[in-house]
């Protein structure tokens, strides 16, 4: 059985639900899990440090009582993004508390992640890299990577600038593994779509924002129902790298959207003794271009419930025509 199939049948929806920083905390992981999509979050939304070790409990403790309580529920396996850049003083201690838990999904950005990749897989978790050029994807198949996340223009937060028909067709021509594809999913049809394309697996951000359980501030939430695709700006001035976000926290921030200065690699620093990067996740709000089709902030297990049937409706009328 393939790694895609494996997964797969543990899950209702075939979606990975990015980690968002600040916004994706257990709640959210928990009933996107025990709704049947891989929930994530980023390692270092646990602040301090020692908070990971009791998400991770908490975790893991919430889905076996609901898989226990629900014996037919496809209850989807969780998994921790993990910063792999030098400013990353966490990532030796972060890594430490996924391999003792044996975190069956690590998610990797930035640098090619060749320790992390080895530590998985000495416990048989597995890593996804996320990347947004093929020169990216080839580094992190060098590093032994399981699966690849493509994130493609019009993602949320940090993203590329490649259409998804270009770069998953350009990737698969040398790579048949697994292949999650980000950039403005929001519904049903989407993830079809990007299965369509020949993704196996939709990896959405920005929706999961709009919802209950999300971390995040209640006009985050009313600004991306409010937004269009108009209303996103792509810039690297938060982290040092491009990003899409809203235009409106932008401007309430005081800043031109039209007219922002520029910033590049140098200025990113994901340490934990800075709170730079806390501060611009917080007060600059990232989303993807999609938002013209957010219209609500519904409970996380509703919503995927929704996209299910809205998947299964696509499937129908393509196979109808």
């Amino acid at each position: 059985m393939s790694l895609v199939e494996r997964l797969q049948q543990r899950m209702s929806l075939p979606v990975i639900a990015a980690p968002l920083f600040i916004v994706s905390q257990p709640d959210l992981v928990i009933a996107q899990c025990a709704h049947g999509i891989i929930g994530s979050f980023p390692a270092l939304n646990a602040r301090p440090k020692e908070l990971l070790e009791e998400w991770l409990t908490r975790i893991e403790t919430e889905l076996a009582a609901y898989q226990a309580a629900h014996p037919d529920a496809k209850v989807a396996p969780y998994a921790v993004n993990q910063i792999v850049h030098q400013s990353n003083d966490r990532l030796d201690h972060d890594l430490d508390a996924c391999v003792r838990h044996k975190s069956p999904v690590v998610i990797t950005s930035l640098r090619a992640p060749d320790d992390v990749v080895k530590r998985v897989h000495d416990y048989g978790g597995v890593v996804f890299h996320d990347v947004i050029s093929i020169r990216h994807a080839k580094k992190a198949l060098e590093a032994g990577v399981d699966g690849l996340v493509l994130v493609c223009a019009g993602a949320g937060g940090h993203a590329g600038t490649l259409s998804p028909f270009a770069l998953v067709r350009e990737v698969r021509r040398f790579y048949d593994g697994p292949i999650a594809l980000s950039g403005s999913i929001t519904d049903g049809s989407g993830i079809l779509a990007a299965q369509a394309m020949g993704a196996d697996f939709a990896y959405m951000g920005t929706r999961f924002i709009a919802t209950r359980e999300a971390h995040a501030a209640d006009d985050y939430k009313q600004m991306i129902v409010d937004s269009a695709a108009t209303d996103i700006v792509y810039t690297p001035l938060f982290t040092g790298v491009h990003g899409n976000y809203l235009k409106g926290s932008v401007t309430a921030a005081g800043l031109d959207p039209a007219n922002l200065p520029t910033a590049d690699k140098t200025t990113m620093n994901f340490g934990s003794g800075s709170s730079a990067k806390a501060k611009a996740w917080r007060d600059i709000w990232g989303a993807g271009q999609g938002v013209g089709n957010i219209g609500d902030v519904p409970p996380a297990g509703e919503l995927i419930e929704r996209m299910k049937a809205e998947y299964a409706e696509a499937r129908a009328r393509l196979l109808g025509a």
